[in-house]
């Protein structure tokens, strides 16, 4: 069976991340999330599948190529073109790529399912391809039912008795929303529904198409599912996806590495005196990752792999992406360090070398003279540790 994943969006709410990872290579614990996705389309028939790429597409098809190891084929629709030798990303839309591999060459030949390449999921694919099929359905749109007062963060999905979609309420307030189902952004088509996408042009599949299948009074329907449903969408969503694994919250992504104490989970190799660092799980620490003595560190937290945690450093409840280095005595709560940035939790970004701060954190593969913190009031200021 045949599946869409798009993953051609610049990912503007997770930067700095995307600076230099597409969305879809963002790593949970060390896996990057589009990797599940074909993990689950794999273990429901879904073998063939079309990926649209337009941000850092090298990325995305350098790692997972034509899908060989992961058991499946993948074929890519670059959506761009080239600027002086470079190639420069034009995205579609999510209706818009989906016709132009129709258009290339008439792929989409039987009911088909598109998944957005950004989420975590643990659904019963087949299941719902089953209730489309049962429906007659040309559309139908996975809903996953939430708590009234999140309803605000999503796009709400309003169907009648028999299932059949009315209207669409883009994050409406807790008082005006007319349903607590909500838009997963997973959908299954039949071949026909990209007859109503226009060709050549930028277009979107919830905020163009949807409409059109209302208006049109097509069997357009939802299927309400319970299911495990992490959008990596913004910063604090990715954080949210790490402290639930980290805390056995999100049950189908596993702890990678060893244990080597209760909750304490390591790569290979990792260098340390476990008898002079305090450590409180659960923590994940890449292989390779060097933590000096009087280190300390609070889950849940991860350290990603080859990075350097120098004497007297703290990790509160933080994520640090690979080859970081922490100089003496930093403190980070609460925060998510990624090359050359220190994010905190609601998104907030301090660039560290642009704030003269990269020898307090900095690559860990870059050897820097030692320097004593002059400032260590301004600086525990500016990360958020004051106090």
């Amino acid at each position: 069976m045949k599946a869409m994943i798009l993953a051609a969006g610049k990912g503007t709410r997770v930067r700095p991340i995307t600076y230099t990872i597409p969305k879809p290579l963002i790593p949970i614990l060390q896996k990057p999330v589009m990797e599940f996705l074909l993990e689950l389309l794999r273990q429901h028939g879904f073998d063939e599948i079309m990926v649209n790429v337009s941000h850092l597409a090298n990325e995305i098809e350098s790692y997972f190529r034509d899908g060989q190891r992961f058991g499946v084929h993948i074929g890519y629709s670059f959506e761009g073109r080239i600027v002086e030798g470079e190639l420069v990303g034009e995205a579609l839309g999510s209706a818009g790529g989906l016709r132009r591999i129709q258009d290339f060459h008439p792929f989409f030949d039987d009911t088909f399912v598109v998944l957005c390449g950004d989420a975590l999921i643990d659904l019963d694919l087949t299941a719902a391809v089953n209730w489309h099929k049962q429906k007659g359905a040309i559309a139908t749109v996975v809903t996953k039912p939430v708590a009234r007062e999140l309803v605000p963060s999503y796009g709400v999905v309003v169907t009648d008795e028999n299932d059949k979609i009315k209207t669409f309420q883009e994050k409406p307030a807790v008082e005006e929303a007319l349903s607590t189902n909500i838009n997963t952004g997973i959908y299954i088509f039949e071949p026909e529904v990209i007859d109503y996408i226009p060709p050549n042009q930028e277009f979107d599949i919830g905020g163009e198409l949807f409409p059109k299948l209302v208006e049109m009074d097509a069997p357009f329907y939802a299927v309400p599912m319970d299911f495990e449903w992490v959008d990596i969408g913004k910063v604090p969503d990715y954080w949210h996806a790490v402290r639930g694994v980290l805390m056995g919250d999100i049950k189908n992504v596993a702890i990678p590495g060893k244990e080597v104490f209760p909750g304490v989970y390591t790569g290979l190799n990792v260098a340390v005196n476990w008898d002079k660092v305090d450590i409180t799980g659960p923590v994940y620490i890449g292989g390779m990752t060097r933590i000096e003595d009087k280190v300390k560190i609070v889950g849940p937290a991860m350290i990603g792999p080859s990075c350097w945690l120098c004497s007297g450093a703290t990790v509160d409840n933080s994520v640090i992406f690979e080859y970081s280095r922490l100089g003496p005595g930093v403190r980070l709560v609460d925060k998510l360090v990624f090359g050359r940035y220190c994010v905190d939790k609601t998104g907030t970004t301090i660039d560290v070398q642009a704030a003269a701060l990269d020898w307090l954190i900095t690559d860990a593969r870059q050897t820097l003279p030692h320097q004593e913190p002059l400032e260590r009031q301004a600086i525990e200021e500016l990360l958020g540790n004051g106090g």
